[in-house]
């Protein structure tokens, strides 16, 4: 441990460096997935460069109203279909996105329930529906998830029996509680929530690849320190941390 926080402090030292200077207050608007990494992460940044961060966090669902309504930002966290929807309304700079984390989806049961198989498609299909209740997300594992659904032919049989979380809510919290038995979301998301087990990812065939990516707002008040933040969240500091919370580095 002591050996990973002196070369996370040396990558920082490098990556921030550009970052001295009057402290800033750097504001990001991001989706709710992304929230205990940037949580995780933020602080470090914050200790190292004397900027602070503002974070508030929205659904995939909400989140690009927010921006289109004029809420004030300097970063915006999001997937990036979402990012160019809101670079054509003419809310984040063109040509500034970059790739933060690459997410997948996965699988979990209540704490100490049985873990059903699912290392095939076809394990995958038989163990949604032998489960009474099925917990899926509205975010973008859910919109993955009905496309998954209609290609094993059970759309129809799972739709019956689904638990399909709002906006910004979180399938884990369904599954712990016992109004889900099984659930399906982004891997980070399980890994967050207490009271559940992960039983895996998807199987390969069938797994999501949901990209987060960072752009700057046209209204952005703090461009140099938002830059900073962005460098930091994107380089070899951070990896293995976001590793430990189930994401890929792009």
């Amino acid at each position: 441990m002591a050996r990973l926080r002196t070369i996370l402090a040396f990558c920082l030292g490098g990556v921030l460096m550009a970052a001295a200077g009057q402290a800033a207050e750097i504001t990001v608007l991001s989706s709710t997935a992304m929230r205990e990494p940037l949580e995780a992460l933020v602080p470090q940044f914050e200790r190292a460069t004397g900027h602070t961060v503002a974070m508030r966090f929205e659904s995939s669902g909400v989140l690009p109203a927010t921006v289109k309504g004029g809420a004030q930002a300097d970063l915006v966290v999001t997937t990036p279909a979402l990012i160019e929807e809101l670079v054509k309304a003419g809310k984040l700079q063109a040509g500034r996105t970059i790739q933060f984390v690459r997410s997948g989806a996965g699988v979990a049961v209540r704490a100490g329930a049985p873990k059903p198989d699912i290392s095939t498609p076809e394990a995958f299909k038989a163990a949604l529906l032998a489960a009474k209740t099925v917990g899926i997300s509205k975010g973008p594992s859910g919109v993955h998830m009905t496309a998954v659904l209609e290609r094993l032919g059970i759309a129809e049989q799972i739709k019956a029996k689904a638990v399909v979380t709002e906006f910004g809510q979180r399938v884990g919290v369904q599954i712990a509680n016992g109004t889900a038995e099984i659930g399906i979301q982004q891997i980070t998301e399980l890994l967050a929530t207490p009271g559940i087990e992960l039983v895996g990812p998807l199987p390969p065939a069938l797994q999501a690849d949901i990209v987060y990516a960072i752009a700057p707002t046209v209204a952005t008040r703090e461009p140099v320190a938002a830059d900073a933040l962005v460098k930091f969240l994107t380089s070899g500091a951070v990896v293995p941390i976001v590793k430990k919370m189930g994401l890929e580095p792009t």
